[in-house]
């Protein structure tokens, strides 16, 4: 496949910045809202039955263009899970033989997964507010398990629509095959900038929304002593030659695909390359339409890390 480096993109506007800071939080907001849609057309035939719910959502993805608004948002979570958990119960009082069906109950049991992982996504960006430049210590198993949690949720978001499995051997027709795999040269412990957490969790949700089930997708990150480096490879649809360096441009999607659901907003490419920069990393993307994408990131290592 053909790759190029990217350098440079388009500055950002304010307001772009701070959606970029709180990417992570928009697109559990737009899983939250969708799924809150998904309960009502259940419950009533109704995509608005939830309306306080829904106004909730649409008032904290609106917050998120400006930093301290967004800020705000991610300490109120607990608040608003509660306002929104307190509607569902009326709703539910007044449709009570609703409560024993399948799909209800499979819509709240991931409404309490979207909310946990809400509660995580807050808590890492208040933090990361603190201090944006600083180098963390991870537990290498502990981050394994963070992100086969993100793996478990795209799953249960899907509704069965596909499951992720990581033995190529079990792989159905509709499964995605996942190759994931994170090491440190240095033991069982790494240290990255915070943010990128945020990133390989993008880049590999944006991998699994470009892929079709039955795909396979490698997601890896390797430490040592002097450069953090993360690869993202699919078998996805890919991305024509000629929109490559622009495709890493705010809000920019391919433009082969437009019938592609999508709960994200577009930045998660810009995110990444931004991020990378800040943190003197060198950015590469690869693709070919009908075989895949592929993005690399090296980040140097600090002489201090702290």
């Amino acid at each position: 496949m053909p790759e190029i480096e990217i350098t440079e993109i388009p500055p950002l506007k304010p307001n772009e910045q701070s959606l970029l800071v709180m990417h992570s939080l928009l697109n559990v907001f737009n899983v939250l809202r969708g799924e809150l849609v998904l309960i009502g057309l259940a419950l009533a035939d109704n995509a608005t039955l939830l309306a306080h719910g829904l106004a909730v959502c649409d008032e904290l993805i609106a917050s998120l263009g400006d930093p301290a608004a967004s800020l705000t948002a991610a300490r109120q979570v607990d608040t608003r899970a509660a306002a929104i958990f307190a509607e569902l119960d009326a709703v539910l009082a007044v449709h009570p033989e609703k409560r024993g069906d399948t799909d209800i109950a499979e819509s709240l049991a991931n409404l309490e997964s979207v909310f946990a992982i809400l509660r995580v996504r807050a808590r890492e960006l208040l933090a990361r507010a603190r201090h944006p430049d600083r180098w963390e210590e991870f537990s290498v198993a502990a981050l394994q398990r963070d992100f086969l949690e993100v793996f478990a949720a795209l799953e249960r978001n899907s509704h069965g629509r596909f499951r992720i499995t990581y033995n190529a051997a079990l792989q159905e027709p509709r499964d995605y095959y996942v190759d994931f795999k994170l090491e440190s040269s240095v033991g069982d412990r790494l240290r990255m900038p915070a943010v990128f957490q945020d990133v390989l969790r993008d880049l590999v949700a944006n991998a699994r929304k470009y892929t079709a089930p039955g795909g396979h997708i490698t997601a890896a990150l390797y430490e040592d002593p002097m450069v953090l480096r993360f690869v993202v490879t699919d078998t996805g649809r890919g991305i024509p030659a000629d929109e490559l360096a622009t495709v890493v441009h705010f809000g920019q999607r391919a433009s082969n695909v437009g019938d592609v659901r999508t709960m994200g907003a577009g930045f998660g490419l810009t995110k990444a390359f931004l991020a990378t920069k800040q943190f003197g990393g060198r950015f590469w993307i690869a693709s070919e339409v009908g075989f895949g994408t592929s993005v690399r990131i090296h980040v140097p290592r600090p002489v201090t890390a702290g």
